[in-house]
């Protein structure tokens, strides 16, 4: 039998810094929907599909409710400063609090700018110089200090800077939730105005009798006829549980690298906040139609996952690993907070070294003349 692990300093520490150390450390959880076992909840849609279904070999069907991505840009604003100071976030203190200016007094947090670091918002500020040469360095030596110093939950859930340098960096954090054995409900609804608009002279019963009942039609759009609908998407009835699948890459965070001085400092830091942000409380808000709470009934137990499979009980505790990441955070100077305005000269720059708009100036320009050529070279 498996002995517990508590979550100590010496075992945060060994697992950042021993290279044959566990591979990962993985949570499953059960989930339910607030109306209990047999409630239907609503998964969300997908353009051209609607919703995400497997069906797999079995026949069994499987519905992903919230996506991996989805789940880190859930997470992510744990660590926001609250607006205005209202309210402290003991959370914000652990990382830099990146913002970027833009129009009449607004401001957006870089912790929730969907690509992070990589995203057009970023390569159209002031901070795109900054950031540029951090994805450089990590290209030209593997060195990710820069990124972790300026933006480490860029690290936490993956970067992609595929818009410009190329970089890319993995998750060290992924997260999923999906139900299993599922089937898909449908709803039809019945909208009927307050009033009779076309016995008030609105418009005509000819154009009444013509529109009422298609809801393209000018009048359904606007609220004016009856307009059924049927048949659209009713979330659907799980049969098999809904489960949450968290999952810390310490293969992933150990091949992060810095200096011989940081690497280590760096490793442990972005440990700590994965830590953090894999034990902060689920809201599990996350539609209309699907509010989830973890099953009391069904322990959800973290375990740390061996090279060779075995499989070890951990105690992760939420406060513990706060605790950890402020001590480590010392030991690793991060950017100071700061706030970067937006640019639309950058971002209208950007627009033109897009490929396919390179491409289209490029036809735009007259050939040159040789007398030309020869002024170029001068």
């Amino acid at each position: 039998m498996n002995i517990l692990l508590s979550l100590t300093d010496e075992n945060i520490n060994q697992w950042a810094d021993d290279l044959e150390g566990p591979v990962a450390l993985h949570l499953k959880q059960k989930l339910l929907p607030v109306e209990g076992e047999g409630g239907v909840i609503f998964p969300p849609t997908y353009a051209d599909i609607g919703y995400n279904i497997d069906t797999l070999s079995d026949g069994s069907r499987v519905v992903t409710i919230d996506s991996v991505g989805s789940q880190g840009n859930r997470i992510e604003p744990i660590f926001k400063a609250a607006p205005d100071n209202e309210t402290e976030n003991p959370l914000s203190g652990l990382i830099p609090q990146i913002t970027i200016r833009y129009g009449e007094g607004k401001f957006v947090s870089i912790l929730e700018v969907g690509h992070r670091l990589g995203d057009a918002l970023i390569r159209s500020s002031e901070l795109k110089e900054k950031a540029n040469a951090a994805f450089l360095k990590f290209l030209d030596n593997g060195d990710a200090t820069d990124i972790a110093k300026l933006a480490p939950t860029s690290l936490i859930f993956g970067v992609w800077d595929s818009r410009d340098t190329q970089a890319k960096l993995p998750r060290v954090l992924q997260a999923v939730i999906r139900a299993w054995d599922v089937e898909e409900m449908t709803r039809s609804a019945q909208y009927n105005p307050p009033i009779d608009y076309a016995a008030l002279d609105v418009f005509s019963d000819e154009d009444k009798k013509k529109q009422e009942g298609d809801p393209k039609s000018p009048l359904a759009k606007r609220g004016f006829v009856h307009v059924p609908a049927g048949k659209a998407l009713g979330g659907v009835l799980v049969r098999g549980g809904i489960e949450r699948h968290i999952t810390i890459n310490l293969v992933a965070l150990r091949r992060l690298r810095g200096t011989t001085e940081t690497t280590s400092a760096l490793r442990r830091y972005v440990l700590g906040l994965s830590l953090v942000a894999a034990t902060a409380s689920l809201d599990g808000f996350l539609r209309q139609g699907c509010l989830l709470t973890p099953d009391p009934s069904v322990s959800a137990n973290w375990e740390t996952v061996g090279r060779d499979g075995v499989r070890t009980p951990v105690l992760l505790d939420h406060h513990k690993a706060v605790q950890y990441t402020m001590n480590v955070k010392q030991d690793f100077a991060v950017e100071p907070d700061g706030s970067f305005s937006f640019s639309k000269d950058l971002a209208h720059a950007d627009l033109q070294d897009a490929p396919d708009q390179k491409t289209k100036n490029s036809k735009k320009k007259p050939a040159k003349t040789a007398s030309a050529e020869a002024e170029n070279k001068v």
